[in-house]
């Protein structure tokens, strides 16, 4: 809780720092714009819709990570932060109205498209100049700002502006050289002047929008059968889309989220930069693309159960909407691999093979009724679960067993401050 002398200054954190309200409060606008991103796909499912949506959901991603990062250093709940994280809100809450119309903008309404780009622009820059205002004597820190302004926001801004004048491919593929070079120039130029001062908080920030995709994927369901009746064959299918969410989950926090949260809290310096940087703002991304994907093919799969007056139960799915729901997972699964291989140079050869066989499997599912593709992606899953468990590497399991330990060490320290603080304030008294 921020004191009342911190209420109207950006307030540094510390290294037992953990998540506050007002970033709980912050991550509700991305509930909204994931939700968009599903339904901007499932508005059109192709190949080309599932790019652009893609494209979409990397500049989301961006601007989250560039306030979990800022969130890791100042405080976000703070009277001076806490109106910069408000603003952007509202314009990132802009950003999501505009997401079903950016690619197919509707007549007689603002430009979807231009507003899009400008609000995204926006929250680039509010991010950059509340990263300078806190750091006064840190020359490091303001020379990678600089650089960050020069390289990866204003070429990729002049794309996007460009890429919004255009409408179908060109526009995405315009879009997506932007995200591209904006993605390449933080990888290339990203390695010193950012901090990660509570690894904790980090971690755990990357876990909540792990978690908020996850119930993306829950919500899906249930809008799929929205306006149908609930039948057996609909109990069925939301069963095993929930048994799917439920393996994500107890993958990427079981077996993944505490080996890396661990590997980052033993790092210092530009060495937990880079790993924060490669494993948490990179590699999370596929990871939550997995998650949408798949909410994308529950959706499909719901409501084509559902509605019995156009389909038939035994009807599977077709085109894209066929491939998504273990395409999605495979995703996941790859990107859950990428992670252990840069936390602890841990290959998963259960995690490498299921996910290569999901993405793969598109055109067997076009041949099974939707009901039954959706239990048996439930079954692959559970399958991949239990194998990995079995076969995954000891040091994986000792580094889960010392990342809580540490976890409970840094949180009796924290507390301990802060008795010693309170104890500090009353004899001052």
């Amino acid at each position: 809780m921020a004191t009342r002398g911190e209420r109207n200054r950006l307030v540094a954190t510390e290294d037992g720092h953990r998540v506050t309200p007002a970033e709980l409060f912050f991550d509700l606008v991305f509930v909204y714009a994931i939700t968009q991103v599903t339904a901007l796909m499932a508005g059109n499912p192709t190949a080309l819709r599932l790019l652009g949506g893609m494209v979409v959901l990397a500049l989301l991603w961006w601007c989250w990570c560039c306030f979990a990062w800022l969130g890791n250093v100042v405080r976000a709940d703070s009277g001076a932060m806490f109106t910069v994280l408000v603003s952007v809100m509202a314009v990132v809450l802009v950003v999501s109205l505009t997401v079903p119309e950016v690619y197919d903008d509707v007549p007689g309404g603002l430009p979807a498209p231009l507003l899009f780009v400008f609000c995204y622009g926006a929250v680039r820059v509010l991010h950059l100049a509340t990263y300078w205002i806190s750091s006064p004597g840190d020359d490091a820190l303001r020379t990678t700002l600089r650089r960050t302004a020069l390289l990866s926001v204003a070429p990729p801004f002049a794309l996007l502006l460009l890429g919004a004048a255009f409408e179908g491919a060109p526009q995405i593929l315009i879009w997506l050289t932007a995200v591209a070079i904006d993605y390449l120039s933080i990888y290339v130029t990203g390695r010193t002047g950012w901090r990660v001062l509570s690894p904790g908080h980090f971690a755990e920030r990357h876990g909540l929008i792990v978690i908020i995709a996850l119930g993306e994927s829950i919500v899906a369901i249930g809008v799929g059968v929205t306006g149908f009746a609930v039948s057996a064959p609909v109990v069925a299918a939301a069963a095993a889309g929930l048994l799917v969410s439920a393996g994500l989950w107890r993958l990427y926090f079981r077996e993944v989220s505490a080996a890396a949260e661990h590997r980052l809290a033993e790092l210092t310096g530009d060495d937990r930069t880079v790993f924060a940087r490669d494993t948490y703002t990179f590699l999370h991304l596929p990871l939550v693309a997995g998650v949408v994907i798949t909410a994308l093919g529950m959706k499909k799969t719901l409501h084509q159960v559902a509605d019995t007056d156009h389909y038939d139960l035994a009807e599977p799915l077709h085109g894209l909407t066929a491939w998504a729901p273990a395409g999605g997972v495979g995703l996941f699964l790859l990107a859950c691999a990428a992670i252990l291989l840069r936390t602890a140079g841990h290959r998963s050869p259960v995690l490498l093979t299921g996910g290569v066989a999901c993405l793969a499997v598109g055109p067997l599912v076009a041949m099974v009724p939707a009901l039954l593709a959706l239990g048996m992606l439930a079954g692959a899953v559970t399958g991949t679960l239990v194998l990995h468990g079995r076969t995954g590497h000891a040091g994986g399991g000792q580094a889960t067993g010392a990342s809580v330990v540490s976890i409970r060490l840094r949180r009796g320290s924290a507390h301990e401050h802060e008795d010693h603080a309170a104890a500090d304030e009353r004899a001052g008294e």
